[in-house]
């Protein structure tokens, strides 16, 4: 398709039903969501047209980043153009009929059943993993086994049509996921206006001290390091390249100085998006 003839669409990476789904529902009301079976084609539906925009997890308050992000988006080509914070609501649902007295075993997401340990072992169920929560929620519609539950979104419920016999059983109440929003163009806000996050990655050279270094401006300028991320690349212990959040952005005199300050300590400095701060990373 091409680029000019992209649809009002937003990929994210799963089946229908997923959190990342509800995410784009969340966020872009007005869009239609486009499931993708990897992050790859996610980001590829952007590149080539398909979509106007995706939505890619990168990190859980609970599990940590999300494995092969860093490595993905870098190499993409696409921009940062916004954030979104997603609360993940764990619900226990089963095919209708079904009731907690008759459910044997809970599938989902090997995290997902981490994350509703106890309830899972309050109940007396068995986990069994599958490799998404809204995957596992289709087969317990499928098979409509009275004895199987699937611990997935209360979208999963809606679209395959399962009863929630539970609601929120997680165990924490503080599992939320931030997404980025990718585009192919880069759309930077306005200077001053709001509160604005600039999200880049660099390698330093491999001298002594250049991360140290490297990093110096960003506290004389006063700059808020929000995220530091290290990552090995191509199989090296010596290639290490970083992925950073700070507060501000580079069209600022005093960001301009710490990025410029990187870069002399650094092979590559590379921005990959400026976008403006979700007001909930500011909640306590």
């Amino acid at each position: 398709m091409p680029r000019s003839a992209a649809k009002r669409q937003i990929a994210f990476q799963g089946v229908p039903g997923a959190y990342s789904q509800l995410s784009c529902r969340a966020a872009y009301p007005g869009y239609e969501p486009l499931p993708c079976e990897t992050f790859e084609h996610a980001f590829a539906a952007v590149e080539e047209g398909q979509a106007e925009l995706a939505m890619i997890p990168i990190e859980n308050t609970i599990a940590g980043r999300v494995a092969d992000i860093h490595h993905i988006l870098p190499q993409s080509g696409l921009f940062i153009v916004a954030e979104h914070f997603q609360r993940v609501d764990h619900q226990l649902l089963a095919a209708k009929g079904a009731t907690l007295a008759t459910l044997k075993t809970a599938h989902s997401h090997i995290q997902a059943l981490g994350q509703c340990r106890r309830s899972i072992q309050r109940l007396g169920l068995k986990p069994r993993p599958h490799a998404d929560t809204a995957g596992a929620a289709a087969e317990v519609a499928e098979r409509r086994d009275p004895t199987m539950a699937a611990i997935a979104s209360s979208l999963a419920a809606e679209i395959y049509g399962l009863e929630i016999l539970e609601r929120s059983i997680a165990d924490a109440d503080h599992n939320v996921t931030r997404f980025v929003v990718m585009s192919r163009q880069s759309i930077e806000p306005p200077v001053g206006k709001e509160p604005v996050i600039t999200s880049f990655v660099f390698q330093v050279r491999n001298v002594p001290a250049a991360l140290y270094k490297g990093l110096g401006g960003f506290a004389t300028n006063g700059i808020n390091m929000t995220k530091l991320e290290s990552y090995q690349l191509g199989g090296s212990f010596n290639a290490t390249q970083f992925y950073a959040d700070i507060e501000g952005h580079p069209k600022e005199e005093r960001v301009r100085l710490a990025l410029e300050e990187l870069s002399f300590f650094s092979n590559e400095v590379r921005v990959l998006g400026v976008y403006p701060a979700q007001p909930f990373r500011y909640q306590d």
